[in-house]
C-alpha cells in the first residue's frame, strides 16, 4: 500500500494530522453542517411527483447533455434554490449522467473550493 503524506487538518485550531485537508472528525462536522443547510430531498421538492416526471423526461431525453453518455439524472440547468416555478420549468431541465451531474452539483454547491 502506498504511503500517504500526512498534513495538519485545515479546520481552524485543529492540529490533528490527516491524509486529506481535514481530519475525520472535522470532515464529518463540515458534511453534517452542509446537509443541515441544504435540507432533505423532500423539502427541496424531490417528491414522488418529481421521480415520476424525471423518469418520463429520461425516456424522451436519454443522453447526457455534457458527455453524450447514457443519462441517469435530470438536472436543473439553473439551480432552483427552492423556486418551484424554476423547479418545474422543463426548459430548465437537462439530462445528465451521474458523473456529470455530481461534478456540476458539487461545483455549484460550493464544493471543490468554490465559495460563490
Amino acid at each position: 500500500m502506498p504511503w500517504k503524506r500526512q498534513q495538519p487538518c485545515t479546520y481552524p485550531g485543529c492540529r490533528k494530522l490527516s491524509d486529506s485537508s481535514r481530519c475525520e472528525e472535522h470532515r464529518q462536522r463540515v458534511t453534517r453542517a452542509y446537509e443541515q443547510r441544504r435540507g432533505s430531498a423532500s423539502k427541496r421538492g424531490y417528491s414522488q411527483k418529481w421521480r415520476h416526471a424525471s423518469r418520463l423526461w429520461l425516456i424522451g431525453h436519454p443522453w447526457c447533455a455534457r458527455c453524450n453518455g447514457l443519462a441517469t439524472e435530470v438536472d436543473h440547468r439553473i439551480p432552483h434554490k427552492g423556486d418551484m416555478y424554476l423547479f418545474w420549468d422543463r426548459d430548465n431541465w437537462q439530462s445528465l449522467c451521474h458523473e456529470c451531474h455530481s461534478r456540476k452539483t458539487a461545483t455549484e454547491d460550493g464544493r471543490w473550493g468554490k465559495t460563490a
